[in-house]
């Protein structure tokens, strides 16, 4: 069982990941600093560098939190499905519903996977494995898990997710105008797409 202090310490992480969100939101990455997140979380840089090594170190933690939020909100509508179908389908609506509800959370996440490098100048978008790739891998297995137990039919996994994950990765640029196209909409006809390339 975790101690008393090192629950607060991973509070103020939290706390300070989630200012940094905010942002990042607000202010883009480039416009980001450790004194406006400090502001925002109404503590000191001093302490977010206790906590983290630097911008970079705070970047990473939060495109992993990031991931991990997506993930869990996806990951608790697919494991109510009994088959590949229903899970592939729960994972397409909640991943749309996820940037619907969590637009700020997705806007920060695309400011950091675009802007941000490794030590070695690799843009995180172009690394092997970044976090993000971690839910592209997840989206295979139940493409592939779906093609073994024939419920899908037989199609490139990987193409396949990657058009899937696109698809759903747009949804974040829909207006929330009534007159447009809605989430709820976007996702039916998403989901119509998907039957057609994998039945």
């Amino acid at each position: 069982m975790k101690n008393k202090q090192y629950l607060i310490a991973d509070a103020r992480k939290e706390q300070i990941i989630k200012a940094a969100i905010e942002v990042l939101r607000d202010s883009g990455y480039v416009n980001t600093s450790l004194s406006k997140i400090a502001s925002k979380a109404k503590t000191s840089t001093g302490l977010i560098s206790y906590h983290f090594s630097g911008k970079e170190d705070l970047m990473n933690n939060i495109l992993v939190y990031l991931v991990e939020d997506e993930k869990a909100f996806i990951k608790g509508r697919v494991e109510n499905e009994q088959t590949y179908l229903g899970k592939l389908m729960a994972f397409v609506e909640a991943g749309i519903e996820y940037r619907d509800k969590y637009r700020g959370n997705i806007t920060a996440l695309l400011e950091i996977v675009f802007n941000v490098r490794t030590p070695d100048n690799v843009p995180y978008f172009r690394m092997e494995m970044n976090p993000e790739e971690e839910v592209q891998v997840w989206l295979e297995g139940i493409l592939s898990e779906g093609k073994k137990s024939n419920e899908f039919s037989d199609f490139d996994s990987r193409a396949v997710g990657m058009m899937i994950r696109g698809a759903i990765s747009l949804a974040v640029s829909l207006p929330r105008n009534e007159n447009d196209l809605g989430f709820k909409d976007y996702s039916e006809k998403v989901k119509e797409n998907i039957m057609k390339m994998i039945k």
